[in-house]
This record gives C-alpha cells, sequence and structure tokens, in this order.
C-alpha cells in the first residue's frame, strides 16, 4: 500500500504542483494566463502571433516547426506558406531571423531564447508583462514595463494593440500565452492521458498484490 501511495505521488506531481510565484514588480500580484492545452484554436492563432510578433528578434530553438505543424493540426504546406521564414525545411528548428551580435548592440543583449520562458517565470508572469507596458520618455524605446522594471526591450505588440483596442489585445496576448505555454511543455496533455492509464494499471495491480502480500504472511504470526 505505501509503495502504491508512493508511486502515484510521483506520478501526479508534476500536474498537481504549481509553479512558485513570480515577482510581478509594481503589480501586487501576477494576472491569472487563460493557459489551455486542448484549445487548439488559441494555440494556433497564438502560434501566428508569435511567428510574426516574437520570432524576428527571439529563438525557440527547442521546438521544430514540424512538431508544432502536428500537434496544432496545421496543414504542412499551410504552415510552410504562413509561418515558416527563416528557412525552406519544416523539420528545422524555430530559430531568430536576426544576428545574435546585431541584436546585443541594439538591445544590449541579445534577446532570450523563449522556448521555456512561460516554465522558467511562469505563464501568468509573462502574460501580465506582456499587458503593462507604459509610455516612458526616459527609456531608451520610449516604454517601461510595471512587471519588469527599466527593461531593454521594445513593446514589439504596440502595433497589434492599436489594431485590436484594449479587449482585443488583451484576448490575443492570452492565445500568445497559451502558445508559449503549449512550446515550453509539448508533451503535457499527452502525459496526463497516459498518467490516468498508469493510474488505472497501478489500482488494478494493487489487488493481487494485496492478495498474494496477505497469503504470504497468514502463516507468519
Amino acid at each position: 500500500m505505501k509503495t502504491l501511495l508512493i508511486l502515484s505521488a510521483l506520478l501526479f506531481a508534476p500536474w498537481m504542483a504549481h509553479a512558485e510565484e513570480s515577482d510581478c514588480g509594481e503589480l501586487k500580484e501576477c494576472l491569472t494566463a487563460p493557459v489551455d492545452a486542448t484549445r487548439t484554436d488559441s494555440l494556433q492563432r497564438g502560434a501566428k502571433l508569435f511567428v510574426n510578433y516574437c520570432l524576428g528578434c527571439h529563438t525557440a530553438k527547442y521546438v521544430r516547426y514540424e512538431r508544432v505543424a502536428d500537434d496544432l493540426g496545421i496543414d504542412h504546406k499551410l504552415m510552410m506558406s504562413n509561418l515558416v521564414w527563416t528557412t525552406d525545411k519544416i523539420g528545422d528548428h524555430m530559430l531568430s531571423g536576426g544576428r545574435p551580435e546585431e541584436q546585443a548592440k541594439w538591445f544590449g543583449n541579445a534577446p532570450p531564447d523563449l522556448t521555456l520562458e512561460t516554465r522558467l517565470r511562469s505563464a501568468d508572469w509573462v502574460y501580465s508583462y506582456l499587458l503593462n507596458f507604459y509610455s516612458d520618455s526616459k527609456r531608451p524605446w520610449g516604454v517601461n514595463n510595471r512587471v519588469f522594471k527599466d527593461v531593454a526591450m521594445p513593446n514589439a505588440l504596440e502595433t497589434l494593440n492599436i489594431e485590436l483596442g484594449d479587449e482585443g489585445y488583451k484576448k490575443a496576448v492570452g492565445d500568445l500565452v497559451n502558445y508559449m505555454a503549449y512550446m515550453a511543455e509539448p508533451i503535457k496533455t499527452e502525459r496526463k492521458h497516459i498518467g490516468w492509464w498508469v493510474w488505472a494499471f497501478l489500482v488494478v495491480l494493487f489487488i493481487p498484490v494485496y492478495l498474494l502480500n496477505k497469503e504470504y504472511w497468514k502463516d507468519i504470526h
């Protein structure tokens, strides 16, 4: 029984664990990101936003275009013609079109890879960060951020905010962060599905193990 409980705890620990609370700067607490790995439509919109607004400077070097297309139900030809512009091979990693040395001159440091950003800081932190840029004439790019004070990054989504308005922009950022959360752990949904089957197997296995244990020890008292 004790062994079964230990195995169960190990199995479900990744699901039940919450990311450590991230410091959201001037905000009292981070906003809650609308992360849902089952919403394929949201993930597809997020992938489009990521490629168009993030991949110009940042990379996602641990993710391949082909994996994204297969997981999100995007036809390979559609993926190649609309979302792949830094390579001509769908099996390649999602790399930035910019040169790190030039980016370092522009921003002070080369922009970080974003593959695991939501795991590093939490999806809520990234969501809060993207929604909290504000004008600041004292900063080199004319903007600052309530979550990350004196950040070197410009507000890359400013034009999207103007185009969609505040409500539409908030939904778009939600889709983007949802995609980034998927990108950081693409196997999460599959792992949960497999986990339930493993849990069912352990429950069934417990019955013969318990009876065998009882039979083995019945004469040793």
